[in-house]
Parts: structure tokens; C-alpha cells; sequence
């Protein structure tokens, strides 16, 4: 049963079969076109695009006697980068990443390789066109791949998804680089929700990088016949770009952290400007309250209440008050936002 997103109408299958010789490609429209079809190269791959219909994963289980539990964790999309070997192939589940450039976010999908002695089988759940250079490389004349096992191709695979890693970490950085722009120059509250949004995609790229790795170590270190001592070279390498991803984002989310910071050290500091303005605005008024209240006391006698000049006087007494506090501030900066 599938479990996630349908990101595709129609389930889409896909057959290129190669050797030294040449390659072939076949669309299969449906599962009774496939059923027909028979092998022509020593080696192939199978590529399927859309993981809703079960009925096509059961098919395709039946004919590479795939375990259920394998045929289970391609349909649940959900899956967390892991590789597990069987007697006849190697399991691998990984991400793949792309970006948004309208919504300025990362999106993920699930993929699943299968790789056995003569084959490899790979599930997206739509079409990405993340592969496309690996189809060009095999489509090419005298392109080395053809030469190299399913194992090579599974390398392959896995290399243009730990390529694409650092297109999405490249991505994360301008948007970082933006955000601490914006912080300094005017702090909102829209900028704080942006920013643990991106520290949030950050955090999801972490979390499919990081077992890749342990992944990629695993394989490049096994000699479980899958993958030849010349491959394993190869992974080594791959292993090699994932702890630089890994090295990379950390400085990501080190800067996103950095911003939590200073957009709270900006809010701080704009809330106290403000609570200092309102405080001297009201320290001003405090002379005249005093005087007003003076004055506002029920004493038969009191000093010029029989003056006619004695309202003038005390509110001269107050603006006079009021203008050398605020002279003293202003020489303190306290009147000053900035």
C-alpha cells in the first residue's frame, strides 16, 4: 500500500538496457506491454516514475523477486535514507532534493535503488530530471559507462544526488545571506518566521545527508560482490562530498542561529529605545505634576495665590524645568533613537 503524496497522474516505466555494444530504450505504457518484452543487452536499468499503483510495484517484485518488506518501503515514501543487502541485490533509499524558485523553498522526494548483478531498478516518486546526465552519458557513443557494471550506474546515481546537495546548500546560503541583510537593516516579525523556515529546510537536509553518509562509508568499505574494489573508489569519493556538505551546512545554521540573535538583540534594543523615550517624556511632565500639585493643595495661604501674575509664573517655573531636563537628556543622548 502506498504511503505518502501522489505527486504524479500515471505510473511511468521506463527501460534502458546497454552494454559495450549499444543501448536500447523502451516506454512501456503499460504492465502488458512490459510483459512481452524480453532482454536484448547484458545489462539494464528500470526507472519508474509515480509509486500509487501497487499493482506495478507487485509486478515488478515478481519478476526481480523483490521481498516484500523491500517492495513495502518503496511505496511508503517516508523512508529514512538507509541501505539493507539481500542475497541477490543491494537495497538503497535515499533523497533527492530541489528548489523552488517561486516559493523560495526545498522540496524532497523519495528514491529508492535496487541494485543486482545485471540490474538496476530505481523508483522517483515523479519526474525530477535529476538523472537525465547519467541517460545522456549512456546514450553517448562512446560513453565509458557502458562499459562498467550496474554497479557503476549505481554510483552514478548516487552521485548526481550528493551533486544536487550542493546546489540546494548553495541555495540555503543566499537565502541566509539575505535574512542577515535584512536583520540588520529592519528587523519584523516576518523576518523572524522566515528565518526558522529556513532553518527548518536546513534541519530537513541534515537529516538526509547525515545517513547517506554512514551509508556511503558502509558501501565503499563492504565487499559484498555488489560493488567492485574500482567502484568502491568511487563512493569513497562520494563519501568525501557528503561530509563537505555536512561541514558546509553546519556554517549554514551556524549564520541562521547568528540571525535568531541578532533579530532579538535588534527587537531588545528597539524596545528599550522606546520604553527610554516614553521614560523621559514622562520624567518632563514630572516638574509640573509636582507644581500642580503644589498648588493644588486646599491652604488658605500660599505663596503667589493672590498674584495675578502667579499662573504665568508656575507655568514659566514648569516649561523652565522642563527645557533644562531636556537639554541634560539630549546632551546624554537619551532623546536620540539612534
Amino acid at each position: 500500500m502506498h504511503i505518502g503524496e501522489i505527486k504524479t497522474d500515471k505510473p511511468s516505466i521506463t527501460l534502458i538496457e546497454f552494454d559495450a555494444r549499444g543501448v536500447t530504450e523502451t516506454l512501456f505504457e503499460s504492465l502488458e506491454a512490459s510483459r512481452g518484452h524480453h532482454a536484448n543487452r547484458e545489462k539494464m536499468w528500470l526507472n519508474v516514475y509515480g509509486l500509487h499503483d501497487p499493482t506495478v510495484m507487485a509486478e515488478i517484485g515478481r519478476r526481480f523477486k523483490l521481498h516484500p518488506l523491500v517492495q513495502e518501503d518503496i511505496l511508503n515514501t517516508q523512508q529514512r535514507p538507509k541501505s539493507d543487502e539481500y542475497t541477490d541485490y543491494q537495497y538503497i533509499v535515499a533523497r533527492c532534493f530541489d528548489f523552488d524558485t517561486e516559493t523560495r523553498s526545498l522540496t524532497s522526494d523519495q528514491v529508492s535503488i535496487v541494485l543486482g548483478r545485471n540490474f538496476v531498478l530505481t523508483f522517483q516518486e515523479r519526474a525530477t530530471g535529476a538523472f537525465e546526465a547519467v541517460r545522456e552519458r549512456l546514450r553517448a557513443e562512446h560513453g565509458a559507462m557502458r562499459a562498467h557494471g550496474p554497479d557503476y550506474l549505481a554510483y552514478a546515481l548516487l552521485d548526481t544526488l550528493v551533486d544536487r546537495y550542493f546546489v540546494m546548500l548553495d541555495n540555503l546560503s543566499d537565502m541566509a545571506e539575505d535574512l542577515e541583510d535584512e536583520a540588520l537593516s529592519r528587523p519584523n516579525p516576518a523576518l523572524l518566521a522566515e528565518i526558522n523556515r529556513v532553518k527548518h529546510e536546513a534541519l530537513v537536509l541534515r537529516r538526509a545527508i547525515w545517513p547517506l553518509r554512514e551509508i556511503l562509508n558502509t558501501l565503499s568499505r563492504a565487499d559484498n560482490g555488489f560493488f567492485t574494489a574500482d567502484t568502491r573508489l568511487y563512493l569513497r569519493d562520494i563519501y568525501d562530498h557528503t561530509v563537505h556538505v555536512l561541514e558546509s551546512l553546519e556554517s549554514v545554521r551556524d549564520l541562521l542561529a547568528d540571525l535568531l540573535d541578532i533579530y532579538l538583540s535588534s527587537v531588545s534594543n528597539r524596545l528599550n529605545t522606546e520604553v527610554r523615550i516614553l521614560t523621559v517624556l514622562t520624567t518632563l511632565f514630572m516638574p509640573a505634576t509636582l507644581i500642580a500639585g503644589i498648588f493644588g493643595m486646599n491652604f488658605h495661604t500660599m505663596p503667589l495665590l493672590d498674584d495675578p501674575e502667579g499662573f504665568w509664573i508656575a507655568l514659566g517655573v514648569m516649561g523652565g524645568a522642563a527645557t533644562v531636563m531636556a537639554a541634560a537628556f539630549w546632551r546624554r543622548n537619551w532623546l536620540r533613537t539612534r
